[in-house]
């Protein structure tokens, strides 16, 4: 059994804000060292933005708790120096299979095709996630960058003004105060920050409980998602299997609504259910044991004058489609270039509403999609488990029904249609890399673009002449140029050129799309960068 979440990995020690005769001011505060919290302030110490993180606790959390890491998010930790190290230990897969009773009915494949450096997904206990994550902030201090990691750190009281942010800290040497530019609040489903300004957490609350069970034991199971309907193990619920690091293995039971929790979570109850799944002669143990039930809801704004939400502080939904963690960090990644912007007076405050209203879209589409599945799990009349049954038999001999199964449409990154930072568009150019829609990868010779893209505001020029860079009004845009040489693949040209012999991309900081043109033109690249950064 992991034992990482015993040790402090980021102790209390005295700050000389402590010390100072009146509030000490500092441009961005985050609350929370979950994987967003952390993740939010390397992006801004990578940005030569100073930050402090306040954190009531001092260690990583206890427990597997989130596990399953998308794509998109492994690409972001590229972009923030450290994605390595996660799926080098995680456990890589595509695959998914549904079952009902015993039967497979169906199976699916995340990512079928070839020429992408990152996997669908990755298994990875949290407790990992954020231990490498604070061993990315540890390098970057090493650097000299600016990133404050305060644990035994707990806020306690918030007054946000105009112009700034005052927090009251408690620590184990008693109280003291700081103020901030900006705030952004990483503090989990159970936000205090949210709760100290009185904001309300709207949306539906399930009354589904299920309980998780990752169980240390040597298995033969394929690495895939597994999904059961109806098994004889649970029968007239679901069950969830999924492979993680160290023989750890998630064990997701449906328990039912009228249940008593403290009863289902007694070990001896849990190995029952587990015993009969797997057989008497089981030999395993319980690392982490929880039973939950879960909520789609979200805050009815994200950006509260100079206070800004992510992650569980900001939404949440049902943990199927893995969809809870992938989009804090796609809120981060969201957030961060645009307040740079903000910091350096290069973009109007105004700006910052552009992030409420792309990831209150990603909301929305998330819970919506989150809603969908634990419907479909878990029906909440009769005629909504007819449809469901009748799905699940056609499903078993015709493909047309397949696609209705639903048991936890998988995270996949928002695409901001109709967003006001959006630029021009090339029809004939792929639906899939249109402006709102994140970058996709391709080989680029030896390298992958991913690996290329990020940042900073760039363009991507494919078989197409353009400047090496160009200053609009303080911003910077690089360029990347490309032609048919360095595509040897042609996964370049399907994904990004279409029926056109050439591109121009207008790439976003965050690796989503601004704008694209057939053709270089200056004025019409200035005119989207204004546009993408709120001046225009």
């Amino acid at each position: 059994m992991s034992k990482i979440f015993e040790t402090p990995l980021y102790p209390y020690a005295r700050s000389p804000d402590q010390d100072a005769a009146r509030p000490v001011r500092h441009p961005v505060v985050v609350v929370g060292a979950g994987p967003v919290g952390l993740a939010a302030a390397i992006e801004f110490a990578m940005s030569d933005v100073p930050v402090v993180v306040l954190d009531e606790n001092d260690r990583v959390s206890r427990g597997s708790r989130a596990i399953c890491f998308a794509k998109r998010p492994l690409e972001i930790l590229d972009r923030l120096g450290c994605g390595d190290e996660f799926v080098d230990k995680g456990v890589q897969w595509n695959l998914g299979k549904v079952f009902v009773d015993v039967q497979k009915i169906y199976e699916f494949d995340l990512l079928p095709e070839d020429g992408h450096k990152r996997p669908a997904f990755i298994n990875l206990q949290q407790y990992y996630f954020e231990e490498y994550l604070i061993n990315r902030v540890r390098q970057l201090q090493d650097e000299g960058r600016r990133i404050d990691l305060r644990g035994n750190n707990k806020v306690v009281g918030v007054d946000a003004r105009s112009d700034s942010v005052d927090i009251s800290i408690e620590t184990p040497e008693g109280k003291y105060k700081i103020e901030t530019d900006w705030l952004i609040a990483c503090d989990g489903a159970n936000s205090p920050i949210r709760t100290m300004m009185g904001l309300a957490f709207g949306g539906r609350v399930f009354e589904d409980n299920f309980l998780i069970a990752d169980t240390i034991m040597e298995a033969n199971f394929p690495v895939e998602r597994r999904f059961w309907f109806n098994p004889p193990f649970n029968r007239g619920q679901s069950v969830l299997l999924h492979s993680q690091p160290d023989n750890v293995w998630r064990i997701d039971f449906q328990l039912g609504w009228d249940i008593d929790k403290d009863e289902e979570a007694k070990e001896e109850n849990v190995r029952k259910r587990i015993h009969a799944m797997l057989g008497e002669e089981a030999q395993f143990e319980l690392e982490w044991v929880s039973v939950y039930t879960f909520q789609c809801r979200r805050m009815e704004k994200f950006r509260h004058g100079r206070v800004l939400f992510a992650g569980d502080a900001a939404h949440q939904v049902s943990p199927f489609g893995a969809r809870g963690a992938n989009s804090g960090l796609q809120d981060t990644d969201n957030l961060i270039w645009k307040l740079k912007l903000v910091l350096e007076g290069k973009a109007p405050e105004s700006l910052l509403d552009s992030y409420n209203d792309e990831r209150v879209y990603a909301a929305d589409e998330n819970i919506l999609n989150s809603t969908r599945s634990t419907d479909f799990i878990t029906p909440k009349s009769e005629m909504s488990r007819i449809f469901r049954d009748a799905v699940l038999d056609l499903a078993r001999d015709h493909e047309f029904a397949r696609p209705l199964v639903n048991t936890g449409r998988l995270s996949v990154p928002a695409v901001y249609d109709g967003s006001g930072l959006n630029g021009p568009d090339v029809d004939q150019m792929p639906r899939r890399t249109r402006p709102g829609s994140s970058a996709c990868d391709a080989p680029v010779n030896d390298r992958w673009l991913m690996d290329r893209l990020g940042g900073r505001f760039q363009l991507l020029a494919i078989d197409c002449n353009v400047p090496e860079s160009i200053d609009v009004d303080g911003v910077i845009v690089e360029t990347l140029v490309l032609d048919s040489t360095d595509d040897p693949s042609g996964a370049l040209s399907k994904r990004y050129l279409g029926h056109c012999d050439c591109a121009v991309y207008l790439m976003r900081p965050d690796q989503h799309v601004a704008a694209r043109w057939m053709k270089f033109d200056e004025s019409a690249v200035c005119k989207a960068v204004n546009c993408a950064t709120g001046r225009g």
